[in-house]
């Protein structure tokens, strides 16, 4: 008799010498099914998939990045506007959060902005102001755009 061959033999008599209640707790990882009156019993049913993002959710991303980076460098810079920015970022986000998931999708990409520029400047410099200006084109020119595309 091959080793491979006597090795399986004792596995097999040992998983049949196995009670019927420690057998089914190794298939379920290790826990025993559930009783009545359990909490892992009682669980809320898993929410519905998320819906697909919607055909402009790339361009919306990049500009909940800029609102981030127009935040930190408006502020910095103390710019009139600056208050507005989380205000604009605020509005977008209960306008497009419609899930949890996306909702921390915009806020992320917002949080990146912010972040990046954080990292980068502690005073206001004129590549600050130069970056600033950038940003406000390519916001206003993505708004133009997804307003002219899908309404709004």
């Amino acid at each position: 008799m091959s080793l491979a061959r006597l090795g399986l033999g004792l596995l097999l008599t040992l998983a049949l010498a196995l009670p019927a209640d420690l057998q089914a707790q190794q298939r379920g990882g290790g826990r025993s099914a559930p009783k009545a009156g359990d909490k892992a019993a009682e669980k809320a049913p898993p929410s519905p998939p998320e819906p697909p993002p919607p055909p402009y959710d790339r361009d919306l991303m990049r500009l909940s990045e800029i609102i981030g980076s127009l935040a930190f460098l408006r502020g910095l810079c103390a710019s009139p506007d600056a208050a507005e920015w989380p205000s604009r970022m605020k509005a977008l986000i209960d306008a497009e959060g419609v899930t949890p998931a996306r909702r921390d999708r915009l806020a992320g990409a917002y949080n990146r902005g912010y972040r990046g520029y954080s990292l980068t400047y502690r005073i206001c410099t004129p590549a600050a102001h130069e970056a600033a200006g950038r940003f406000l084109a390519e916001g206003e020119r993505l708004s133009q755009d997804l307003a002219g595309r899908f309404g709004g």
